[in-house]
């Protein structure tokens, strides 16, 4: 098929948010997508935190000012979302607000995590609730490779205790993740970003997803 001819998923799903592990190749996807078919693009920009370099050298100390910093970007990127008509824009995002207590149970002691919560109950942020989520998943191995070989200088930090522990936390929060219809795909023989034949596989699934819970795998 002509990617030209693709039906836009955004016909069908006008905000589509793309989740996973650092390394997964979330935004790099939501990026595509954006691109091909002229959505609005909704980002964390992990380059603005200050506090992320440090914490991925000492996570103990940094984990409090790195949580809280992420948790008012993406508070402040979705209320700006929410103001607009979802139905006059398409959306393509790589994060869920819904996800961010998963980060703060991961990496805060106790009492930084009483207050983490205090925080987010008294900011109350508010997020549209996307019509697809698309979760990428991996295997840390293959997370770590990916993460070496694109070589940015602040992620040469990250352990891979750290990782193991992240990937292990995405999969039990979207194993019940009920809020909104979600394909998880495997992504460790799909390459929908540098590949357009994988793309198009992926597009594909997206036209015939059927119910709210789905699951997209390519054998060896």
């Amino acid at each position: 098929m002509n990617p030209a001819q693709t039906l836009s998923p955004f016909e069908r799903y006008r905000h589509i948010v793309i989740e996973g592990p650092i390394g997964a190749g979330k935004t790099s996807l939501a990026r595509k997508l954006a691109e091909r078919f002229g959505a609005e693009l909704v980002l964390e920009e992990p380059g603005e935190n200050p506090f992320l370099e440090r914490f991925y050298r000492d996570s103990r100390r940094y984990a409090l000012p790195t949580q809280l910093f992420f948790l008012f970007q993406r508070a402040t990127r979705l209320r700006e979302l929410s103001q607009r008509d979802l139905f006059s824009q398409a959306v393509a995002g790589d994060f869920l607000l819904d996800k961010d207590p998963l980060f703060a149970r991961l990496t805060l002691d106790d009492d930084e995590l009483a207050l983490y919560q205090q925080i987010l109950a008294s900011l109350q942020p508010h997020a549209p609730t996307p019509d697809l989520v698309i979760c990428l998943q991996a295997q840390p191995e293959t997370l770590i490779e990916r993460i070496r070989k694109r070589g940015i200088d602040m992620e040469s930090g990250i352990s891979e205790h750290y990782l193991r522990a992240l990937v292990d936390h995405y999969s039990r929060y979207f194993h019940d993740y009920d809020a909104a219809p979600i394909l998880i795909v495997n992504t460790e023989r799909l390459n929908p970003v540098d590949s357009e034949d994988d793309f198009q596989m992926l597009l594909r699934q997206l036209a015939d997803l059927r119910g709210r819970r789905s699951f997209f795998s390519v054998g060896q």
